[in-house]
């Protein structure tokens, strides 16, 4: 299946991925990669929210590894719905199907931590990308108690925009 990476901004390419896609599939790093750094910034008793979940196995690691509770926002009803019934006996973990952008559901300062595994990348793929990451990131500030820890796991390797000379 061909996709342009403006797709990555579409709900309805997500909710077509994650039809078709049958096991989990991790962004960058998985969780035992990242737990160092997750262990530094975020005590195991805080309320942490994960965005753009997907089908990552890095929520359930972070609950094996004694985190409390997390839970996971992502707006493809799809893959919501496989993760519930996948974790349906893990009442630790929540899976509640969100728009990153509108994130009303949750009071202001609902969160002592939040973490993208690449949903702002695939926002920035998108239209209109700098005005949705600019949304995502207030929803995110909004969401986050004050002092919160904002974890931005992100593309790993140097992005370059290019311009025209105009000489």
């Amino acid at each position: 299946m061909g996709t342009t990476m403006q797709a990555y901004g579409e709900p309805s390419y997500w909710d077509e991925r994650y039809s078709h896609e049958s096991g989990p599939f991790d962004w960058y790093q998985k969780y035992n990669a990242l737990a160092p750094l997750l262990h530094l910034y975020i005590p195991l008793h805080h309320q942490v929210l994960v965005v753009g979940c997907g089908n990552s196995a890095f929520s359930e690691g972070m609950v094996n590894d004694g985190y409390r509770e997390v839970v996971n926002i992502d707006i493809s009803s799809v893959v919501i719905q496989a993760m519930q019934r996948k974790y349906s006996d893990r009442p630790q973990l929540k899976y509640i199907r969100m728009d990153v952008l509108d994130m009303s559901a949750f009071q202001t300062g609902s969160f002592d931590a939040v973490v993208d595994k690449g949903t702002l990348d695939s926002l920035l793929c998108g239209n209109n990308s700098r005005q949705l990451a600019v949304k995502m990131l207030k929803e995110v500030e909004r969401v986050l108690k004050n002092k919160g820890v904002y974890m931005l796991v992100t593309v790993p390797y140097p992005l370059f925009l290019h311009t025209q000379d105009n000489v």
